[in-house]
């Protein structure tokens, strides 16, 4: 049966990288040439079960929800006590890490007593493994106060003094080593002290790599700069605990450090100068604590002052990453921050016909993927004008040797342009504008992120000058390779057109836009001229990055209908896949998130604005139907009128010939006789002198 080690937060920065080791690992197989090793260790597993079975690891996620890592077999929930004392009881290791997050020394010191409390029902040794930070040592007095550079060493742990606020820490170390005292044929438990972190993405230094990754003018170091800090890399501090698990070994409070006594100003410089812009400047203390890009207890982390060396792990088989620490390993670590971060740079050359659109488009891809544009005038600018700011300095008294003589050299080099400018009308030779493009793609910007050509190179012989890679000394003439890698392209754009559509597309251009640039109908048929003659079917740059195997993608402008070529950038986006970089900082989202509500507010504006005006409209149409209806029915009810008066005068005729004679003189002799039943002498008289029956 494997070996189960249960592990707290798997998925944190140092427990996915613990984990990952442990689970790739076979029980004892760090075990060789070790003499320090305790009866019980793994090594007497390894002899009894097949080598071939690694470590089965399960442990509890840093969030509920949280992907479960491919290589850990099972996840045990946080929230329910019971479940974790089953998952403990049933591992062999228990690994708590409370470097990352202070909230886990509670868990820890419940964890390793209530194992502490079940040691009567072990049928084979359980050990506890806690992972602590070296602030518990924040305080600590020198161990020479004549000599404060004498490092600190396992044997001075119970000197350690704690920093105010890990005093929690140090208790959960005592209470860890104390139980462990207890029965140790059953119950092993081991304290390992680890330096900062770093490697694999980083945690505390992260802020370092992001500010230099994102091309900040410097890097801010914290006070003076000079305090040592002690690191580890996390994927040495997996292997210290790995060997700890097999060895068993006797000493039981374990310092992890390397073997560096960097201070935080020759780590900042460090990763300055291999991802940044080389300067570093050094801020107060209350300076940084306005930082919002650090947190205070990784401030207090970066502003400790200890010297500690790792006697113990050196007696450990470990094969280190960076024994020699981060300073000195600076470029491997950078890979591996670019590698976990996803932080690759996008190289594109966009080329094409004059006219054709291509800074329009690059300046779009630009912005969606941040890459830096790089065209022509821009790139000679830059050149000419960093060339003139180191010649500046050749006149003024320098002590550093070597910058006087670069300033001597650029001086020189700036004259030599000037006379090349001269004999070409304005222009300057390939051999400088390559180099001025060289010296653009190398810089770190450009490495960091990436960047898109625009429209440069545009001759066969230029982009073989350009990408050719840098002969080295020691470089054998079979192994220079085909280009430089570092600033070839991925991706090679080109967009085309036909003769007629770019003509028009000038033509039609905006008087502003024609205005002092090369976009005139004659400086167009002359450039295009030039670039149909350099760029034939048998004869064109493309055919350089075709030979490469990096084989140009083709896009037809000309179909093109949309503002500003927008679908033909949709389709190259849709080529060039996903942004490789950190994506829109917290600035920048609140800007989103702004110009969204913004969009919103304007969106039910307008819609509100519409919603009334239709009301009103509907009010007036219906105002409007409301008369029409009222005068239609107005001449209805006067033509009724009018014939019905039509249709009366015959009747009305009648009644005065033949009724109305008869009928009034009926009345008269009503009044004149007065009878006590008016109505019905009326009839009678009406009867009698009836006209018709006469």
């Amino acid at each position: 049966m494997a070996l189960r080690v249960f592990i707290d937060n798997v998925d944190s920065y140092a427990g996915k990288v613990i984990s990952k080791l442990i689970s790739n690992s076979v029980p004892g197989a760090t075990l060789a040439d070790i003499d320090d090793v305790s009866e019980g260790s793994q090594a007497d597993y390894n002899k009894n079960d097949a080598k071939d079975n690694t470590y089965e690891v399960v442990g509890t996620l840093k969030e509920e929800g949280n992907k479960k890592p491919n290589w850990v077999k099972e996840i045990v929930s946080d929230t329910n006590q019971e479940e974790m004392l089953s998952a403990l009881k049933s591992c062999d290791i228990a690994i708590y890490n409370t470097i990352e997050d202070p909230t886990l020394v509670d868990r820890a010191s419940w964890a390793v007593s209530a194992l502490h409390a079940e040691i009567e029902s072990f049928t084979r040794m359980k050990t506890f493994i806690c992972i602590s930070t070296a602030m518990t040592w924040a305080r600590t007095r020198p161990v020479d106060l004549d000599d404060p550079e004498v490092p600190f060493t396992e044997e001075d742990y119970r000197r350690r003094k704690p920093h105010q606020d890990y005093k929690a820490e140090i208790s959960l170390e005592k209470l860890v080593i104390k139980l462990g005292k207890t029965n140790k044929d059953l119950f092993a438990t081991y304290v390992i002290n680890s330096g900062m972190l770093y490697g694999c993405g980083e945690s505390i230094f992260h802020y370092l790599f992001k500010t230099a990754w994102l091309n900040h003018p410097f890097l801010q170091c914290y006070g003076n700069g000079q305090n040592v800090i002690p690191t580890i890399h996390v994927k040495d501090l997996a292997s210290i605990v790995l060997s700890v698990m097999d060895a068993n070994p006797r000493i039981k409070y374990i310092v992890a450090v390397d073997d560096s006594q960097s201070t935080l100003e020759e780590i900042v410089r460090a990763v300055s100068i291999s991802l940044g812009s080389g300067k570093v400047r050094n801020v107060t203390k209350e300076e940084a604590l306005s930082d919002k890009n650090i947190e205070k207890a990784d401030f207090d982390k970066l502003l400790v002052n200890l010297r500690m060396e790792s006697t113990t792990a050196k007696d450990l088989n470990i094969e280190w990453v960076a024994e020699t620490g981060l300073v000195d390993n600076i470029e491997a670590v950078i890979r591996e921050y670019k590698e976990e971060r996803k932080l690759f740079p996008l190289r594109v050359f966009v080329f094409g016909p004059p006219a054709v659109g291509k800074s329009t488009i690059v300046e779009q891809l630009c912005h969606h993927y941040k890459l830096h544009h790089v065209q022509m005038s821009e790139v000679i600018h830059e050149a000419i004008s960093e060339l003139e700011r180191s010649a500046a300095r050749a006149d003024i008294e320098n002590e550093d040797e070597e910058d006087d003589q670069r300033a001597q050299e650029d001086q020189e080099l700036l004259e030599a342009l000037q006379e090349n400018k001269e004999q070409n009308s304005g222009r300057y030779d390939d051999q400088f504008i390559v180099r001025f493009f060289r010296q653009k793609l190398k810089s770190m910007p450009c490495q960091n992120q990436g960047f898109i050509l625009d429209g440069y190179p545009k001759l066969y012989s230029q982009a073989q000058e350009l990408f050719a890679a840098e002969e080295e000394e020691d470089d054998l003439e079979e192994n220079i390779p085909e280009y430089d890698a570092s600033i070839m392209p991925e991706f090679i754009i080109s967009l085309d057109a036909s003769d007629d559509y770019l003509k028009n597309r000038v033509i039609n251009l905006p008087e502003k836009e024609v205005h002092g640039s090369h976009n005139t109908e004659e400086g167009l048929i002359r450039r295009l001229t030039r670039h149909r003659a350099e760029n034939t079917e048998d004869e064109t740059v493309l055919n350089y990055f075709d030979e490469l195997e990096i084989h140009p993608e083709h896009f037809d402008v000309s179909t093109d209908e949309s503002p500003r070529s927008l679908d033909t950038v949709k389709a190259i986006i849709k080529l060039l896949g996903e942004p490789r970089n950190y994506g829109p900082t917290a600035e920048e989202l609140e800007e989103i998130k702004r110009r969204e509500e913004e969009e919103r507010e304007l969106r039910e504006a307008q819609e509100k604005i519409e919603r009334e005006e239709n009301e009103a409209r509907e009010a007036n149409e219906r105002v409007v139907r409301q008369a029409e209806w009222k005068t239609r029915l107005d001449e209805v009810r006067k033509q009724e009128k009018e014939l019905i008066d039509t249709r009366s005068i015959p009747l009305r005729n009648y009644l005065m010939k033949h009724v109305m004679p008869t009928l009034s003189e009926g009345l008269i002799e009503c009044c004149k006789c007065r009878p006590d039943d008016p109505v019905d002498f009326l009839a009678e008289f009406l009867l009698q002198n009836n006209p018709v029956i006469d």
